[in-house]
């Protein structure tokens, strides 16, 4: 139960809280820090890639401030400014709005299917309506709304930049760029344990990231295909390789249990050896 629901005040004087509390930073607060370590590091990049949590005043600030093109997932639910744009129906009429604001969702809802443009980028084929449109803490932007389908129907997305002149097939192509990193996300977590860790100072965390970063590294090598054409695709998946490494592994540990078994060794003898690490040290 936290303290805010038993109505006791935060331990703020107790010095170890107090520590940890100092240490804490928002989603928001860490990117923009990463954001001037790069710049500061002299790490050379025109345009930021980042999903909808960080589409923050805070952040999209900064890199106005510091004259960097930025591309974001855009909520269904965020609210534009109706005086902002003109929206027309099929036949060309302007369609008018009744309050100041209006939600993407409910803009999609009014967009005619005619106003939608085919777009393709590398081999895969998108229906596009991109808007320039003001979004209160924003600022004007252009946004760009694409299906997978011809007949508008089924999920969306949603991308939107401060870089107006953009082409909907530059800002997708961007955009696209940013996919290897939810993919790591989604291999690290399900395969190599990147979340699975029990330590609790930012210096373990840290070490334990680090070797994460190296094992998929070295998997993403062996996944990659032995011929050096341009543009083909890896010849296993990372959860592939795993399974592979995996199987290789307990391929080994057998061949060593019967090898020092064939050389007269005890099973006692072997498995003592094999679980040597795992014992418990008795006090003297």
């Amino acid at each position: 139960m936290a303290l805010a629901d038993t109505g006791q005040a935060w331990p703020t004087t107790d010095p170890a809280f107090a520590a940890l509390h100092a240490q804490f930073r928002t989603k928001i607060a860490l990117g923009i820090e990463l954001l001037e370590a790069a710049i500061r590091h002299k790490v050379p990049f025109d345009v930021v890639l980042f999903d909808g949590w960080y589409l923050a005043a805070e952040l999209v600030q900064v890199l106005e401030r510091r004259r960097k093109a930025w591309i974001s997932i855009l909520k269904k639910n965020r609210n534009l400014e109706t005086n902002s744009f003109v929206l027309k129906d099929a036949a060309g009429t302007p369609i008018p709005f009744a309050g100041p604001h209006i939600t993407v969702d409910d803009l999609i809802a009014h967009v005619p299917a005619s106003a939608y443009h085919r777009v393709k980028v590398g081999a895969t084929t998108y229906w596009c309506f991109s808007l320039v449109v003001r979004i209160p803490t924003l600022g004007r932007v252009r946004l760009v709304i694409s299906f997978a389908n011809a007949e508008l129907s089924g999920a969306y997305a949603v991308l939107v930049t401060n870089r107006r002149e953009w082409s909907a097939h530059q800002i997708i192509a961007s955009y696209l760029r940013r996919w290897p990193v939810e993919t790591f996300y989604q291999d690290g977590k399900g395969h190599l344990g990147l979340d699975a860790y029990r330590m609790r100072s930012a210096e373990a965390i840290g070490k334990h990231w680090c070797l994460v970063f190296v094992a998929y590294s070295f998997l993403h090598l062996v996944c990659l295909l032995r011929s050096s054409t341009k543009g083909s695709d890896p010849v296993k998946t990372i959860g592939e390789a795993c399974r592979q490494q995996a199987q290789a592994l307990i391929e080994k540990l057998v061949l060593y249990v019967h090898e020092r078994l064939m050389d007269g060794q005890t099973t006692e003898a072997v498995f003592a050896h094999l679980f040597a690490k795992q014992r418990v040290l008795q006090p003297t």
